[in-house]
């Protein structure tokens, strides 16, 4: 029996491909549980239609991040903080410090898509890498002054 897959499934295959297996565990397994639905001409169809929906949608997030991301590449973030002598910060910038500043500047970042190689203790200028999108990743210049 040929059934289409909905979810992945290690030992079958994966989310939208045909397969061929023994009619009870079809019946008995993959259909009950929606796993699977039976591999007839409409839902064949139902299933390009499906995937053509979804890869319209991945492109429009896809297009957005990188608009998003070329807007913040642009931005540069300015930040002040109490310093002591030779510009060492009392404390340190964190991804907190700069999802704050980008949430007053009208751009709505998760502060755990912001990635810092090293903690920033001292004035100066500085570079941080931000994940808009599984294939999308702007660095965001971040300039750290003394108050």
């Amino acid at each position: 029996m040929k059934v289409i897959l909905n979810e992945n499934i290690e030992t079958l295959g994966h989310i939208g491909d045909i397969v061929k297996v023994a009619p009870g565990y079809a019946r008995n397994y993959l259909l009950p549980k929606k796993l699977a639905i039976a591999a007839t001409d409409s839902n064949a169809k139902a299933l390009e239609h499906a995937k053509r929906q979804m890869t319209y949608k991945k492109n429009k997030t896809l297009e957005s991040a990188k608009n998003l991301g070329a807007k913040l590449e642009a931005l540069s973030i300015v930040l002040t903080h109490k310093a002591g002598e030779e510009g060492k910060l009392f404390g340190s910038v964190t991804n907190m410090d700069i999802a704050n500043y980008l949430k007053a500047n009208g751009f709505d970042i998760d502060r755990k898509s912001i990635i810092l190689t090293d903690a920033i203790k001292h004035t100066g200028e500085f570079s941080a890498t931000l994940k808009i999108h599984p294939e999308v990743t702007a660095t965001l210049k971040v300039v750290v002054t003394a108050a």
